[in-house]
């Protein structure tokens, strides 16, 4: 796999997931928004009085801001575990590459890397 198509798939991925987190939490947060809304309603003679397009549009600040703020969480957990096992990877390659007398450079990692996935897919066959 190219190295275009391998971050083609990590940028679908990290989409989806995005797509996914931020509904979960757009759902929770609309959920609580309308919890509060409704409490306020009949608590709160001032908040009784407003009208249905504010009180809707309140719950609608609340479900928008559970889908920012769950879809950012999302990606940024999902960009450091990346992060994390692209430099244990790049470490690895490191190691060995200087064991094997060589400089480890950017060139030379991606050539350890692609000797790795070739080694990996001639096992697997």
């Amino acid at each position: 796999m190219s190295e275009r198509a391998r971050r083609a798939k990590e940028v679908d991925q990290a989409y989806t997931l995005q797509v996914a987190e931020g509904s979960k939490a757009a759902a929770k947060s609309g959920a609580f928004g309308l919890g509060v809304v409704t409490l306020a309603h009949y608590t709160w003679p001032f908040f009784r009085r407003q009208t249905l397009p504010f009180k809707t549009f309140l719950v609608s600040l609340f479900g928008i801001y559970g889908l920012v703020i769950g879809a950012d969480n999302a990606l940024l957990s999902h960009e450091a575990e990346r992060r994390w096992s692209e430099q244990a990877i790049r470490r690895q390659a490191m190691l060995d590459l200087t064991r094997q007398g060589l400089v480890p450079t950017e060139t030379a990692i991606a050539q350890w890397r692609a000797e790795r996935a070739r080694q990996e897919a001639a096992a697997n066959s």
